[in-house]
């Protein structure tokens, strides 16, 4: 039977029965399965008949009206009656509740940026998107990953002027190699990320170390016509990056931020002449950058 719970909250397959207020105030719905489909064994897909045991799950879900809802769904775990199928017993499942779920499908969605095509943080980080949810940001980090994979073409568009740049990401993992007798790196700090500077793209791609063979790695698994395309590529002044871009795309012109060229004539100019800021060698502030350059 649906009532009106059951179609307030929306979940396919999920009759609201029972509805209660806890001590925190907050609403707790219990659920029972109104799916005939769910008592099929997801293996073999015949239809159970005898039941194993009852269980009760409680899975995450989105506010409602603005307030949040704990539900309560209690399950049956059945038999399979096919007696070769190497499932043996299984539990009932909705689309929006799958199987050992913990998150309900649309939650998922919300945090993973698969409502609406919009981006999972809507200019937020996602770290901070976890704190909106109420879930852990591994969980938000999965579940974005697994929505850009299925919008993103398997292949970027090819571009006329690429941009290349190193990032530092979290701390790096070592090991002890006891052939070699020295540490290894597992998880390298550093990450070099692939922009698209001329066109709409945005970042084409990430990639873990800062080495030439991490840049000529990504650059050489493009097609030939596409790295034909490359016409300029900007980097700062890092020999890494020249060296892979001279070795796989020769034709390109490189290009140098005007960034970093100004901030190495700024060193050049305050600490190889002496700069006039006694207490911090013209760092201090880009007022007294400015003022230092000026002078010189």
């Amino acid at each position: 039977m649906v009532n009106d719970t059951t179609r307030l909250l929306g979940l396919d397959g999920l009759v609201a029965g029972r509805l209660e207020v806890d001590v925190t105030g907050v609403p707790v719905v219990d659920l029972s399965t109104g799916c005939e489909q769910a008592r099929c064994c997801p293996q073999c897909g015949q239809r159970a008949l005898k039941v194993k045991q009852w269980t009760t799950t409680r899975p995450r879900d989105l506010p409602v009206g603005g307030r949040t809802v704990r539900l309560r769904w209690r399950k049956r775990r059945w038999y399979c009656p096919t007696p070769g199928c190497p499932r043996k017993s299984f539990t009932e499942q909705v689309a929006q509740v799958p199987a050992r779920a913990r998150l309900t499908t649309r939650l998922r969605q919300a945090a993973g940026g698969g409502g609406g095509g919009r981006s999972p943080t809507r200019g937020r980080t996602i770290v901070q998107a976890a704190r909106d949810h109420g879930i852990s940001w591994p969980v938000v980090a999965a579940a974005f990953t697994a929505h850009v994979s299925a919008v993103l073409p398997a292949e970027p568009e090819p571009v006329a002027v690429l941009g290349i740049d190193e990032v530092r990401r979290g701390k790096p993992h070592w090991i002890w190699d006891e052939q070699a007798g020295s540490w290894t790196t597992t998880a390298d700090r550093w990450h070099v990320g692939f922009c698209d500077l001329s066109g709409g793209q945005g970042l084409l791609a990430q990639v873990e170390g800062r080495s030439t063979a991490a840049v000529t790695g990504w650059l050489t698994a493009r097609p030939q016509a596409s790295r034909e395309q490359v016409k300029a590529v900007a980097i700062d002044m890092c020999t890494v990056f020249k060296s892979a871009i001279r070795q796989v795309l020769p034709h390109a012109v490189l290009v140098v931020d005007h960034f970093h060229i100004v901030q190495v004539r700024r060193e050049a100019l305050c600490f190889r002449e002496g700069c006039k800021d006694p207490t911090s060698g013209c760092r201090s502030s880009s007022v007294t950058t400015l003022r230092c350059t000026m002078e010189k």
